[in-house]
């Protein structure tokens, strides 16, 4: 259903929808509170425990723009659209119309219909942003002139600054990345030629270049991006080492067609504090001890 300023409220069936211009895109998605135990220097010891609440596949659906000109939407006065799942934890969510262009209510993820742990029959799909906000089980969309202060937007998905006050509304996903081979938990066998991998990802659009260090962030090289690079997506890395069998710290530094660079902890606490949860960006370090055993460590 759609409805709120709009000139002719809609309510659709699945094969409505399903008969209408459709679009398949592949995106990341990244839960805000990805990285999260790192804000305070608890060290999880694998890229699973780290970086794990993230994944990336094909959706397709309709473009929201579809629907929105179908039901005549009032796009002077409509500046935030409030989207209402079926979950019982009613996690609904208040997006912001600047959005709208790149979201998709998709029916379809990886060539087949979406599965009910991913929100059968329907889901939205906003690239770039928290998963949150890629809300399941969709049932109803709502066009409005202002956010709704949903509960879990109000007290949950919010950023604690160093005042204590908390920042609403910060669902972009900014530029990331993490070494996932050699990385924490994982044992290195014998010095020598080494393949360094891992992913990157961005919320602004896409990777232009991921840096590699394997002293700790004072020298830098850059690594190889395996293709198709694309928009709000997840791009492989790849670079040579040899490692001569002494002490490393492993980092990689990802930056966007932006220009924004990923940051170091330091960076990031500066500005965000240290009692925080959501929106960790910062570089994530892995030291390898001469045994050849990685393990996570908190380099600022």
């Amino acid at each position: 259903m759609i409805n709120g300023l709009v000139k002719a409220p809609r309510v659709y069936t699945m094969d409505d929808l399903m008969r209408l211009p459709s679009v398949s895109r592949m995106h990341f998605i990244e839960c805000g509170a990805n990285t999260g135990m790192e804000w305070g220097n608890v060290a999880v010891p694998t890229v699973q425990y780290t970086h794990g609440m993230l994944s990336c596949c094909e959706f397709t659906g309709v473009p929201l723009k579809v629907l929105l000109d179908d039901a005549g939407a009032d796009l002077r006065r409509g500046k935030y659209l409030l989207a209402e799942g079926g979950d019982g934890s009613g996690m609904t969510r208040t997006i912001p119309m600047e959005l709208a262009d790149e979201i998709i209510v998709a029916w379809g993820m990886n060539g087949e219909m979406l599965r009910p742990e991913n929100g059968y029959p329907l889901r939205l799909v906003v690239p770039g942003v928290q998963g949150v906000s890629w809300v399941k089980w969709l049932r109803r969309l709502e066009l409005g002139d202002q956010p709704w202060n949903a509960k879990d937007e109000t007290i949950h998905y919010v950023d604690m600054m160093p005042d204590g006050r908390l920042r609403q509304y910060t669902s972009l996903q900014e530029c990331k990345s993490v070494i996932t081979s050699p990385s924490g938990g994982q044992q290195m066998v014998g010095k020598g030629f080494y393949n360094i991998s891992g992913l990157a990802w961005s919320g602004r659009g896409r990777v232009r270049r991921v840096d590699v260090s394997t002293d700790g962030g004072r020298n830098w090289r850059t690594a190889r991006l395996e293709t198709p690079v694309l928009s709000k997506c997840l791009t492989r890395f790849n670079l040579d080492w040899v490692w001569d069998g002494g002490p490393a710290i492993l980092q990689s530094r990802a930056i966007d067609e932006t220009g924004y660079v990923q940051p170091k902890m330091a960076q990031l606490r500066a500005v965000r504090g240290t009692r925080s949860i959501y929106h960790n960006n910062a570089i994530q370090s892995w030291q390898v001890a001469q045994s050849g055993e990685v393990s996570n460590v908190h380099v600022g």
